[in-house]
């Protein structure tokens, strides 16, 4: 009997020690499963927190853009970040010219040929290819031209798609027209736009790669100017012409490219593209021509890089494998 009651007692707490032990590992679960939540909501709140604090600085540089150019501290379109704080949320901005880029609809011929053999690295026969197939997919008519491309070229190389016979929608359209690699589009993207609306470009704020697809021009020649450019910027006067422009350059146009960067004590970063026109109207005082969420700031164009780093204008940020800046 002794024996039996022992062993009953034995079951008993083994069955104890299961239950407890089946007690904590739902307790375990239950207490993971509200942490997780917890911290999915936390960053929900902080995205949130980080997507207004980034769109709210879009549109404070368009304010600042829209302020007398000859104010002290009047903020310029050159690729100069701009970083301040909204409580505890880093802010960063950049604004460029929209002018600087060369216009898929409207560049001129030889710009945008330029660009292909300079920046696109292809040679003179290639580039006069994709050359006439860009401007046979935005003209409105089905006449091909000498080395272009129209519907029965796109269907003879297997796609199955045929030109807009429109104006380019987005620089990214740019890659279904025939001929053209992602690579190319890649090397190009960052020198090109569809909301200049330019024949030329401002040569006051065009990049490296800009500059150097203006026909006649050098490397040598570019780099003197860019520097010539820089010390310009720096004393605060005027930015010198490039006389071998003449014919590619336009004025600069109310149109920007701005990009925000919001980062959030916790690590959690947005980032904002924006591409505004901003007019004189009061009824519509800024006009968006894009606004996505973005993946990291853009380089600063070559005005802003080949200008000795100031306290004032700042160095551009380090950032680490997720977009965020290094403090």
């Amino acid at each position: 009997m002794m024996k039996r009651a022992s062993s009953e007692r034995g079951i008993a707490l083994i069955a104890v020690l299961w239950l407890t032990i089946l007690l904590t590992v739902i307790a375990s679960g239950f207490a993971f499963s509200m942490h997780g939540e917890a911290v999915a909501a936390r960053n929900a709140l902080s995205l949130a927190q980080a997507r207004f604090a980034a769109d709210g600085a879009v549109e404070r540089v368009a304010y600042e853009l829209t302020r007398p150019r000859n104010l002290p501290d009047v903020w310029q379109a050159d690729g100069t970040p701009q970083t301040w704080a909204e409580g505890e949320v880093r802010i960063t901005t950049w604004a460029t010219d929209e002018s600087a880029r060369i216009d898929l609809n409207t560049a001129n011929d030889l710009l945008l040929r330029g660009l292909l053999t300079t920046v696109g690295g292809l040679e003179a026969t290639k580039a006069d290819a994709v050359m006439d197939a860009i401007l046979d997919w935005r003209d409105p008519d089905d006449l091909k031209r000498p080395n272009g491309a129209e519907e029965a070229d796109y269907r003879a190389a297997g796609k199955n798609y045929k030109p807009a016979n429109a104006p380019f929608e987005t620089v990214g359209e740019l890659a279904r027209v025939l001929g053209v690699t992602p690579e190319l589009v890649a090397r190009l993207a960052d020198s090109l736009t569809v909301y200049a609306r330019q024949p030329g470009v401002n040569t006051a704020t065009a990049s490296r790669d800009v500059l150097l697809a203006i026909p006649n021009v050098t490397p040598e020649i570019v780099d003197a100017f860019i520097q010539q450019r820089a010390d310009a910027l720096a004393n605060k006067l005027p930015v010198p012409p490039l006389p071998q422009a003449a014919g590619y350059a336009s004025g600069a146009v109310p149109v920007f490219r701005i990009k925000a960067q919001a980062s959030t004590p916790d690590g959690v970063t947005f980032v904002r593209d924006a591409v505004l026109r901003l007019s004189v109207d009061p009824r519509r005082p800024v006009i968006a021509y894009l606004w996505q969420e973005g993946v990291r700031p853009a380089p600063p164009p070559a005005a802003v890089a080949d200008a000795a780093a100031s306290p004032t204008s700042g160095a551009y940020p380090a950032l680490n494998n997720n977009g965020q800046v290094l403090r």
